[in-house]
């Protein structure tokens, strides 16, 4: 039984083995629909992840204290991707600026969780694009005369639309969160700023226009992976037996003889 089982295995190994040696270079399947929409999904995931996993930004407020320690400076705290901004200290450019320590106080809130899972799946479609290119342009011929590969590819576009939609909200809500944190909000969240010997009035936040770039990458991949999935589906067995029954209901049976 196991030798027998183990032959099979052997079997499905060394026909898998012929057909991934028929390599066919072929460029025409990116002129199609199927192949030209990978590209840009390739392209597309790229801005994603890059635009928000490259982010490096700081926040800053002026501070100005009378006596016993009259003096006026800038506290800023420096951020970055993933975002665990209860991690991040504040730091004064003058050392004990009003006769206080400043790295004592830390930014509000941790989103990198949303933002992980954002960039994280950026990279696996990434990857998984370069897959499906080569597949396209080297074993087109595989793809089209197998019936699992071309659904298993359907499949993974029904789930990366739907997986683009949720993590691109979830990184789109951080985002507002993470701005209110880091902005005019801030002055509220420390408690020496409300000391009536302490004034404190907000400077400045480096700009998030890349970041506002990636949540707008992020939803222009879902529209794309949910437009391709017609043309993967057209691929599928699914889509010709579909054909076959239509065409096979509309046919009329000829007229017998008298």
């Amino acid at each position: 039984m196991a030798s027998n089982m183990s032959y099979r295995v052997r079997q499905r190994i060394s026909r898998l083995g012929q057909r991934m040696s028929g390599l066919q270079i072929n460029f025409s399947p990116l002129k199609e629909p199927l192949g030209f929409i990978k590209i840009l999904q390739w392209v597309a995931s790229i801005f994603s992840f890059a635009t928000c996993g490259g982010f490096k930004g700081k926040t800053s407020f002026k501070v100005s204290c009378s006596a016993p320690n009259p003096a006026n400076g800038t506290v800023e705290a420096a951020f970055a991707y993933p975002f665990r901004l209860n991690q991040v200290s504040f730091h004064a450019l003058q050392e004990s600026l009003c006769g206080e320590k400043w790295s004592t106080y830390f930014l509000i809130g941790d989103f990198s969780s949303s933002a992980q899972f954002y960039v994280t799946f950026a990279v696996l479609v990434f990857l998984y694009c370069i897959a499906a290119l080569v597949l396209y342009i080297g074993y087109m011929n595989l793809y089209r005369e197998s019936r699992k590969i071309p659904f298993i590819d359907f499949l993974i576009t029904l789930i990366a639309t739907f997986l683009w939609l949720v993590s691109t909200s979830a990184w789109a809500k951080a985002l507002t969160d993470i701005k209110m944190t880091t902005g005019e909000n801030l002055i509220g969240q420390i408690a020496l700023c409300n000391n009536k010997d302490i004034n404190c009035s907000f400077d400045s936040v480096t700009s998030m226009g890349s970041l506002n770039v990636s949540v707008i990458f992020g939803f222009l991949n879902m529209i794309l992976w949910g437009g391709n999935a017609w043309f993967v589906y057209k691929e599928t067995s699914l889509h010709s037996q579909s054909n076959i029954s239509t065409h096979g209901a509309g046919t009329v049976a000829p007229p017998t003889g008298m």
